[in-house]
């Protein structure tokens, strides 16, 4: 077995989108590879034959990221592959060309057409579709316009590419997308006479998700509406497909929905919060509204878990359901500790657990039969799964080279009591052939967050360090998820409870793991990480090198950039810049930076407008300004994911820039 190489994060495959056929007999989803000389990522359609269990590549053309089952032997999906098609584009016409394949056999052909770029879209019947498409307020519709209209408006608007005209806050999208006055809304597609119809709702109405109910008669709807300011609060709507009428539902309840669909024909399930206890990241509960009486009630008063898998990785690519109505049950997946799970819940409220083994359930596909789910298993990276009566088969095995060939460092679990009655966990891994009669540099790498944790799932760039000769330790303070609200809620704490939590097991780690060199320790972590990399360089020396990514460095400036809005900051801080600016500058990183004698490296994308760079090059300034030895690295065409999604070249680069830097000051 060899050690980690740099490049590894190029060879590993990442899956997503599983999903069974509707006679589920079958499974499609996508597998991404990355094509490392043209710094970008190769995605396909595989099947899996659910009575042979034989897995096959479907599709070749590398570009087919989502699909839809058509019926139980034909899948379609967007592509735009067509030279003619691609001139189009091009040129601005707006189009989403969708092509069908037989899961048997055959050559992809062109199947419909909808002249609107499609953002996600669900099937009617086989001549109707329900999409959402974005719309510009401040523009005409293309669909709408005749030819010399439509090459009028076109014209018009590569004019208005040399200008952004912001209305509205929050005004920009992670990864370079403004979004002043623009809106998602919802339409038909009419295939048999290739007509597009709008669902008329409110001029301002952004729809954020719809599900079609079980006859397809309906269609539920989760949107907001605001001029100038996005608001939290969402309304829920149902559409009747034969009258097209809308009708709001649940209006009496101010809520922000986590996640709805419909049980039945008449009734929905949904997971919401009024955010009156704990603010944005409170734990939702589960509600059932009848929808002949527009009854509303809870049924889990006392359910305390974030929905979702919020375990921590950097292995990761492409999007995967994991929430799912089958058969009178809502199945769904919770964090819980340092692990996610798949979970299940009746009409009732009762709730009961699905599977149960460690790691993260990163995607799920639920069958009379055979439930599929993709998950990461402790120390591996993604596979698919099949359960069936309780026990779980792996039925791809598109990573298992990595264990063959790379040693792999275990995690080492341990718990430490950081405060009365608080307890953290945490794990350190030990280098690549350890000798316990040497002293190690060591990394302590921070989540971010901070409502996420880790767990002992593949992380690539802890295993890479582990290979190049440190220890690495990193730990859930509190803050994190996975142990219910209270242990997450630092609103107005940030620097203060957290950082007592990883100092102090970071203290332990020292006291118990001797082979530490403690005067060879650096500090790195991204987002919160990077808040708390910030914050813990002006507030002491211990660390001999510190890496700050996509970091948080004043709160003030940050309340008006960041494109989760003006309420992140107010709800984290419990502060606005006009209220109680101090407490802000309290929290800020920046107002220690003059403390700070830490070298440091910085990294920020340049389309990270969740920190905006703006954040890193104050705390470089900073550093600078008081003779302290620091970098930064901007990251052309990259935003706030990076470590996670970023082009695999820049990936590496990252990697390789901290690597680097710790070896400068700690070896």
């Amino acid at each position: 077995m060899e050690n980690f190489k740099l490049d590894d994060l190029a060879k590993y495959k990442y899956l997503s989108g599983i999903k069974h056929s509707p006679d589920e007999k079958n499974a499609c989803f996508v597998v991404h590879e990355s094509d490392l000389e043209e710094n970008k990522y190769l995605s396909n359609l595989y099947i899996v034959n659910l009575e042979s269990e034989k897995v096959y590549r479907l599709t070749s053309f590398n570009t087919e990221t989502s699909f839809l089952w058509l019926d139980n032997e034909n899948i379609i999906f967007p592509d735009i592959r067509d030279e003619k098609d691609k001139a189009k584009k091009k040129a601005g016409e707006e189009f989403t060309q969708y092509y069908k394949i037989n899961i048997n056999g055959g050559e992809a052909e062109k199947f419909l057409r909808i002249n609107k770029n499609v953002n996600s879209i669900k099937i009617i019947d086989k001549d109707t579709y329900v999409f959402t498409s974005d719309h510009d307020l401040n523009r005409k519709e293309l669909y709408l316009l005749k030819d010399d209209e439509k090459s009028e408006e076109i014209k018009a608007r590569k004019e208005d590419k040399d200008y952004e005209v912001l209305e509205e806050i929050p005004f920009w999208e992670n990864g370079g997308t403004f979004t002043s006055r623009k809106r998602n809304k919802l339409y038909l597609y009419h295939a048999d006479d290739d007509k597009i119809e709008p669902i008329v709702g409110d001029e301002y109405e952004n729809v954020g998700n719809f599900e079609v109910s079980p006859e397809k008669t309906k269609v539920l709807i989760i949107s907001n509406t605001f001029k100038d300011k996005v608001e939290l609060i969402e309304d829920m709507s149902i559409l009747d497909l034969k009258t097209k009428e809308v009708v709001k539902i649940n209006e009496q309840n101010k809520l922000v929905y986590h996640y709805a669909a419909f049980m039945s024909e008449n009734s929905v399930i949904f997971a919401a919060t009024d955010m009156k206890k704990l603010g944005l990241n409170e734990n939702p509960k589960f509600y059932l509204i009848d929808l002949n009486s527009k009854e509303a009630r809870c049924i889990t008063p006392d359910f305390d878990r974030s929905i979702g898998s919020s375990v921590g990785s950097d292995c990761r690519y492409g999007g995967s359901s994991s929430v799912q109505v089958y058969r009178n049950y809502l199945y769904f997946t919770t964090t819980e500790d340092d692990s996610s799970f798949l979970n299940r819940i009746d009409e009732n409220g009762e709730i009961s657990k699905v599977t149960f083994g460690k790691g993260s359930v990163d995607g799920i596909s639920v069958a009379a039969e055979n439930t599929l789910i993709i998950s990461m298993k402790p120390n591996k990276l993604e596979e698919l799964f099949k359960l069936q009566n309780g026990a779980e088969t792996k039925l791809t095995s598109f990573n298992d080279w990595v264990y063959a060939e790379r040693k792999i460092s275990e995690p080492i679990e341990m718990t430490v009591e950081t405060a009365p009655g608080v307890t953290i966990k945490g794990w350190v891994m030990k280098p690549d052939d350890f000798d316990e009669n040497k002293k190690y540099p060591a990394i302590l790498d921070i989540h971010g967050g901070p409502k996420t944790v880790y767990g002992t799932v593949f992380f690539n760039e802890m295993q890479y360090w582990t290979s190049h000769g440190y220890a690495v330790f990193f730990c859930n303070p509190r803050g994190s998820d996975g142990k219910g609200n209270e242990f997450s809620d630092i609103r107005g704490k940030y620097g203060t409870i957290d950082y007592d939590d990883i100092m102090k097991f970071m203290d332990a780690v020292l006291e118990k793991f001797t082979f530490i060199d403690k005067d060879r320790v650096g500090v790195t972590g991204g987002s919160y990480g990077g808040f708390m990399t910030n914050w813990i360089i002006g507030h002491t020396d211990r660390f001999k090198a510190a890496a700050s990514q996509r970091s948080i460095a004043n709160w003030v400036s940050k309340f008006g950039t960041t494109d989760i809005g003006y309420f992140f900051v107010e709800d984290q801080n419990l502060a606005t810049p006009w209220d109680n600016q101090e407490k802000l500058w309290e929290h800020s990183p920046l107002k220690y930076a003059d403390k700070a004698k830490t070298p440091t490296l910085f990294l920020h994308s340049e389309e990270d407008y969740r920190c905006w760079i703006a954040e890193g090059f104050q705390m470089f300034t900073a550093l600078k300004y008081h003779g302290v030895d620091s970098r930064l690295i901007m990251f052309r065409g990259e935003n706030h994911e990076l470590s996670r999604s970023g082009k695999p070249k820049h990936k590496i680069r990252r990697l390789n820039e901290i690597t680097e830097w710790f070896d400068k000051y700690l070896k």
